[in-house]
């Protein structure tokens, strides 16, 4: 009877993952989001590798050239390949949305955790600090931020990932509320589990499907705001390529040279479309009244 128990749970979370991939494979705008996610996480992973000249190379016979079969995506003001400092910008960006929502998440999941579950003054004083900063722009904290810490790319990471954890400690500690008076929880104190063990064993996974949406939806937001620092020169500092700094020094050229603008501000949308496309088809597919 044991064993039967246990394949029983062992078994139950297969269906349930296949009716969400299910549902998602369904979702046409999702899968060309994750098509368009995974397209720009290859080329940035590949960029070692791929037949593409030195991003940092400069050739001043060949300044602002249009594009051509030798430069498909044409040449910067000081002879640049765009398209090479376009796939190594990638690497920059797609660093910057994920390392930002993982601090995001590795700060404020717990402190919504702890916040939710034990209430009283500790959710008091959270709660409140999460207001206090959740009253400022995000964006305008990631900037006051980047510019405290200085200019890097690793301190614009640290920076956007700061701004990003009030969102996450409201979000958990929401879900966290709503679910620590279900059944099973109530049976885990019952049975004289503890406090750590109940809550990263029967909350934290019961509230994470909420919290990967908001991640993934939150590196869209992530990405704009480090081609934002970087346009301000927060960022990724020259000579490194970055989606950014290429827009804020395409700026000068926008009539002499337009495609310096056109390449940076294109893949800056696609990709934040792909991760908001990708993020509104997985809340739709982890939605449980539809599960």
């Amino acid at each position: 009877m044991t064993a039967a128990v246990t394949l029983t749970a062992d078994a139950a979370p297969a269906p349930r993952r296949n009716r969400t991939w299910g549902k998602l494979k369904k979702n046409k705008s999702a899968m060309v989001g994750g098509f368009v996610v995974v397209a720009f996480i290859i080329i940035a992973l590949l960029a070692p590798i791929l037949p593409i000249p030195d991003p940092t190379l400069t050739d001043w016979g060949k300044i602002r050239l249009a594009p051509s079969a030798e430069h498909w995506m044409g040449t910067d003001e000081i002879g640049r390949d765009i398209l090479s400092r376009m796939v190594w910008g990638a690497r920059a960006s797609l660093m910057a949305g994920v390392i930002s929502v993982l601090i995001a998440m590795a700060v404020g999941v717990p402190l919504g955790v702890i916040a939710g579950y034990f209430g009283g003054w500790t959710d008091q004083i959270i709660a409140r600090a999460t207001d206090a900063l959740l009253a400022m722009p995000f964006l305008i904290l990631a900037i006051a931020l980047a510019a405290f810490l200085g200019p890097s790319l690793t301190n614009a990471m640290i920076a956007i990932g700061l701004s990003a954890v009030p969102i996450f400690i409201r979000l958990t500690r929401g879900q966290v509320l709503s679910v620590k008076t279900e059944d099973y929880v109530e049976g885990a104190r019952a049975i004289g589990l503890g406090h750590t063990r109940i809550m990263s064993h029967y909350i934290l996974p019961n509230v994470f499907p909420p919290i990967l949406v908001q991640a993934t939806l939150t590196i869209a937001t992530a990405i704009i705001a480090e081609a934002a620092l970087s346009f301000l020169g927060l960022g990724q500092q020259a000579p490194q390529p970055s989606w950014g700094s290429m827009l804020a020094t395409a700026r000068n050229f926008l009539s002499q040279a337009p495609w310096m603008a056109l390449w940076p501000g294109a893949a800056i949308f696609m990709v934040v479309m792909g991760f908001n496309l990708l993020g509104d088809g997985l809340r739709d597919a982890l939605d449980p009244k539809e599960n």
